[in-house]
């Protein structure tokens, strides 16, 4: 068979990979795609997703040490030592797993940002569904065929992919990192995203290198067929060139091949500093379903989830130590995100099961670095489904970096995730005395789970005087009010019943000698 009979069999056969030399292959046909990674300009502000795939343990993640004995009776068998936690500079009741002490240096440098107890209401305990939640931003009993960055990158680049790339449009909206390319970049007509397989694929690719196939025949034309492929994409003298003008200058990378997060995000870095205007980079980081030998026996510190913390810490570290040493630090954002926390009580496997609640990393230079929300309640003798309490709906992360960091109008907002959600001000817009003033009013008032289903905490700050408490509707007419007397000094806290509320947003408005302060409340059913 000579090559013009294999390539034309092996087509019709379905034999052509579907990526070649590390980029999906519906990116190589005759859509304008083809030219997207032209060298552009910087000036754009980039985020960067990182998925733990299998739901990661958040409770032996970030561990409220104020509540050690209750965290270790819950989890004997895989309960980090108290003298092995890292303790968080200015939080003596708050500490992170051993193996994340890149992480912990990186909160001290002001660059780290944790948001306590993120999930949703209704928490869907199977991994397909609750990962399509969080990609798509769906409420848990409602189906969305778009994601959450795709309904973002379609205000940006409407139309889609008719006319780009374009003058103002050169480069792809969203790189996905990985064979498959995420359903949150998937957009009302397409997906947004563009798919690099790997990191070896990148690197052969743009070294104009193939993998070796096997010496025979066939491994022959596969050879003849990755070569002409090098050579016959119209972009591939565009994507070298801009690869070619940046090496990566962070020594701290680990080596290739033993830490796969860290060689995604060494290419993210290469090239956002190459000069690509592209918005939005999913990578991802697999191994967090740890039903079982999630530590090792006698030594809870160290074991499967000990090893996946410290990739996380190692790998962040180098990328910010790379993105400072290549000038563009202050345009770059990341957060990681998982579908689900694992239960506060552990298994006999030494492990954990499927959860709710779970904190949240975001890190940068351009962050209002510290810690979002309270320490996760553990209660006294935890069954063995008993859960974290959600604080932080998963939108109101999302709401915040869409307004704060990308400053979409409120029109846009309200498209992309099709509700209002509170936003936290983690983002840095001139010094800290954002967070400070946030920090200061949540300790005043404070209302979980929001949004709200079945009922929500409203917890306050009691300065031995009268407090009053109402529960507004969204024009700011009185509805209930929920208290109207004399309160101690210290903290205290009431329910609210929501199951008899309307799905809809409310404000709870705190009175306090000569201060008010007021809260949203989104009741979700």
């Amino acid at each position: 068979m000579n090559r013009k009979e294999f390539l034309g069999k092996s087509i019709q056969a379905g034999m052509i990979p579907m990526a070649i030399n590390g980029f999906g292959l519906k990116a190589f046909a005759d859509s304008p795609l083809i030219q997207f990674l032209n060298k552009a300009g910087n000036e754009d502000r980039v985020l960067v997703l990182v998925q733990l795939n299998g739901g990661n343990d958040g409770l032996n993640t970030v561990i409220p040490l104020d509540q050690y004995s209750k965290y270790y009776s819950a989890r004997t068998n895989i309960a980090v030592p108290e003298n092995k936690v890292l303790s968080l500079s200015g939080k003596p009741d708050l500490g992170l797993h051993p193996s994340m002490s890149h992480i912990n240096n990186l909160y001290s440098e002001g660059k780290i940002s944790i948001i306590q107890n993120v999930g949703y209401p209704n928490q869907d305990f199977s991994h397909f569904r609750s990962t399509d939640i969080w990609l798509s931003a769906s409420d848990a009993n409602k189906y969305e065929e778009t994601g959450w960055m795709g309904r973002y990158l379609d205000t940006k680049f409407p139309g889609f992919p008719d006319g780009y790339p374009n003058a103002t449009h050169p480069d792809p909206p969203a790189i996905q990192i990985g064979a498959m390319i995420s359903p949150a970049l998937q957009g009302a007509e397409m997906s947004l995203g563009m798919s690099i397989t790997d990191p070896t694929n990148f690197y052969q690719f743009v070294n104009g290198t193939v993998d070796q196939a096997p010496n025979t025949p066939m491994g022959h034309e596969l050879t003849f067929i990755r070569l002409v492929a090098q050579q016959t994409q119209q972009y591939a003298g565009s994507i070298k060139s801009a690869a070619d003008k940046i090496t990566n200058k962070s020594t701290k990378y680990p080596t290739t091949g033993t830490n796969t997060l860290a060689d995604q995000l060494k290419i993210v870095a290469r090239l956002v500093a190459g000069g690509l205007k592209t918005r939005v980079y999913m990578v991802s980081l697999g191994g967090f379903d740890t039903h079982a030998t999630q530590v090792v026996a006698g030594s809870p510190e160290t074991g499967t989830h000990a090893t996946l913390l410290g990739r996380i810490s190692s790998a962040v570290d180098a990328f910010q130590d790379d993105l400072k040493l290549l000038g563009i630090e202050e345009r770059v954002l990341g957060m990681t995100f998982s579908e689900f926390g694992r239960r506060i009580k552990s298994n006999d496997s030494l492990g954990t099961d499927h959860g709710a609640a779970a904190p949240l990393f975001l890190f940068g230079k351009k962050l209002n670095a510290g810690v979002y929300g309270k320490n996760p309640v553990i209660p006294d003798g935890p069954s063995g489904g008993d859960n974290l309490p959600l604080e932080f709906d998963f939108r109101s992360i999302y709401a915040t970096i869409l307004k704060d960091w990308f400053e979409v109008s409120d029109t846009d907002l309200q498209l992309v995730l099709k509700s209002n959600y509170p936003k936290i001000p983690f983002i840095a817009k001139g010094g800290t005395s954002i967070q400070e003033e946030w920090l200061g009013q949540n300790q005043m008032l404070h209302v979980y789970p929001n949004p709200a289903h079945e009922f929500t905490q409203i917890q306050f700050t009691g300065t031995n005087e009268w407090v009053q408490i109402k529960l507004k509707n969204s024009e700011g007419k009185d509805l209930l009010t929920l208290c109207n007397s004399h309160y101690t000094a210290g903290i205290h806290e009431l329910k609210l019943e929501t199951s008899g509320l309307p799905s809809g947003i409310y404000i709870i408005l705190i009175e306090n000698g000569q201060k008010a302060y007021s809260q949203k409340l989104i009741v979700n059913h």
